[in-house]
């Protein structure tokens, strides 16, 4: 049996009792600039609580992140099998640290981490540790005398909920902020299986394909499971104290394992956690961040999250990223809205020369906070994003199949110099969308009816939309549709056919035979003649009148030897792009992936 999104959540949602809304404390949208120290194990007795403090009083921090317990506990804890650093001895270096910041009138959230454990965690309860597919328990990736726990059993919701009330009870934090709770990739174990089997009457998936149906049940029961820890944890922490919650280190754009329309509801505020770019990441992809948070959270307070050190796969976690990095990196994210969270990893300090440059961003944010607060975006084009997409339609291959379409758009945007905003897909009403004139979907292949008719609804009331691709060729699960969900919106009709990868192929650049003129879509191409066709093509067919064609279809001809290399039909009346007008809307479709091409000359991975 297949369970709905709906029924997943909504079953959650009703397991605990959340204060509402309007209960929320003040302290939620107080803190302007965050400081977060993650201490390593043999920190204590050799780093300076002292210098760290000094510093976050220099950089006008106001609210800190401070590890506390999880994996290692750095505070005497009482809790049997709760590990605590040898290099402590007697002393609280979280309790000191704690102590210092409220001194400095700061903010404090507390950090766990509970996703790996101890010899002595797995020998006395070897059923809290994850097994893999071949069941085996397995150890830790990187440090192999750990073990990887399993965030949807016993381990979480009764061991780490221990830790959460201790914590909060010692120390009066305001909050619990949680790192790698939610799981490290899919778990085999006995409470995995047990708890699915009693929710969905199936076995765990052994595949990743979406369109299997334990697999999709899976996705679905995986993120209840996840959000009843969350009101679990946060349940826990307001018993002790009403005004401090559980803050998760959750969240993302199309790619998020977790539905940000419930984490937007659930969260008094988020941190975007994008420390840093690595490869060939634009600069811009900070501000994606606060764009997508706020399409869900609204205007409650966004946090980005920085490392001073460097983001790449071999991990160099003691080093620190060049002065022009760190700037052009915060930059973006602060011109987007968030609040900027430094990460420092160990208190010990090797390279010192990330201090001076956060301490003048922090002292220029310190000094403009008057013209960062309360302020709301005036764009009047929003791009939609879609985890269902990604989740039901890309699976696997949700970077090239969906988030690539997105960068190619994103950057688009940036380099036209238009202001835009994000919007999720399950906010489609008219409360978040009509306050935009345009909406770009950039294959947003997978809408349900529900969804393709609240669009249909926003075009009837004026809006426009741009549109690619495959989008609403499938429907919510990732199923192929007979025809466009948006058939009669975009005025065309599907042929059954996907063309690619085309080589060698392009696009005709036509005057309008009546004024003589190019389209204004062409603007800037008028010398070009003809541009570069896409790769991956839908086939199909007029259902509305599209006189004169602005761009039209010359097929793929050979590239190879270069004697050949001549186009064997030179012009065809096969749009390129479908323009209409109703009322005062205007629609714009094109049926090749125009905006993952715009983004490809950097990602040279073929779609396939």
């Amino acid at each position: 049996m297949t369970l709905s999104r709906r029924d997943f959540l909504e079953t959650a949602a009703g397991a605990l009792w959340i204060a509402p809304a309007t209960e929320r404390p003040e302290w939620f949208d107080r803190p302007m600039r965050w400081a977060q120290l993650t201490l390593v194990e043999n920190d204590p007795g050799r780093y300076d609580p002292s210098f760290w403090l000094d510093y976050f009083r220099r950089t006008h921090s106001d609210a800190a992140c401070l590890s506390a317990g999880g994996c290692v506990a750095f505070y005497p804890t009482k809790i049997p099998l709760h590990y605590r650093t040898p290099w402590m001895g007697a002393t609280d270096p979280f309790g000191e640290l704690v102590a210092g910041c409220r001194k400095l009138g700061m903010v404090v959230l507390a950090r766990t981490d509970p996703h790996a454990a101890h010899q002595d965690v797995r020998d006395a309860h070897p059923d809290w540790i994850a097994v893999d597919a071949q069941g085996r328990q397995r150890r830790h990736w990187a440090s192999p005398d750990l073990w990887v726990t399993c965030a949807l059993g016993p381990y979480n919701f009764e061991f780490m909920t221990q830790v959460t009330r201790e914590i909060v009870s010692l120390y009066r934090v305001d909050g619990i902020f949680s790192n790698r709770w939610a799981g490290s990739g899919m778990c085999y174990c006995e409470h995995c299986a047990t708890g699915f089997r009693a929710a969905c009457q199936m076995d765990l998936p052994r595949t990743n394909d979406p369109r299997d149906p334990a697999r999709r049940n899976y996705i679905l029961w995986r993120e209840r499971r996840l959000f009843e820890l969350w009101r679990l944890w946060d349940a826990a922490i307001r018993q002790i104290d009403p005004h401090a919650r559980f803050i998760a280190n959750a969240g993302g754009g199309a790619l998020s394992g977790l539905d940000m329309q419930t984490l937007g509801e659930l969260a008094p505020t988020l941190a975007a956690d994008r420390q840093a770019r690595s490869g060939l990441m634009p600069p811009w992809a900070n501000g994606k961040s606060a764009k997508e948070y706020r399409a869900t959270l609204g205007r409650k307070a966004i946090i980005g999250i920085f490392s001073v050190g460097l983001e790449e796969p071999y991990r160099w976690k003691d080093s620190v990223q060049t002065p022009e990095e760190l700037r052009v990196w915060v930059a973006d994210g602060i011109a987007n809205g968030l609040r900027p969270w430094f990460t420092k990893f160990s208190g010990t300090l090797y390279d010192r020369r990330w201090l001076k440059v956060v301490e003048d961003i922090y002292d220029w944010h310190y000094r403009a906070e008057r013209y960062l607060r309360n302020e709301a975006p005036l764009a009047r084009v929003a791009m939609v994003y879609s985890q269902q997409t990604a989740t039901f339609y890309g699976g696997e291959r949700s970077s090239q199949k969906v988030e690539d379409h997105t960068l190619g758009m994103y950057h688009a945007l940036v380099e036209a110099r238009i202001p835009f905003e994000m919007v999720h897909d399950r906010l489609l009403d008219a409360a978040h969308v009509d306050r935009f004139k345009l909406l770009i979907l950039p294959n947003i292949a997978a809408l349900s009816l529900a969804q393709c008719a609240e669009l249909r609804q926003y075009v009837a009331r004026g809006g426009s939309l741009l549109a690619t691709h495959e989008t609403s060729l499938y429907d919510e699960w990732g199923a192929p549709r007979a025809d466009f969900g948006l058939a009669d919106v975009f005025g065309i009709a599907y042929q059954g056919r996907l063309e690619g990868p085309l080589r060698n192929s392009y696009l005709n650049l036509e005057k309008d035979p009546v004024t003589g003129g190019y389209h204004p879509l062409l603007a800037g191409l008028q010398d070009a003649g003809r541009i570069v066709n896409g790769v991956w093509r839908v086939e199909v067919a007029a259902r509305a009148n599209f006189p004169n064609p602005p761009l039209t279809l010359i097929p793929s001809y050979p590239d190879l030897p270069m004697e050949e290399v001549y186009p064997r039909t030179p012009r065809t009346d096969i749009p390129g792009v479908f323009l209409r007008e109703t009322g005062p809307s205007r629609i714009v479709y094109f049926p090749w992936d125009i905006d993952y091409r715009f983004v490809s000359p950097i990602k040279t991975r073929q779609k396939s």
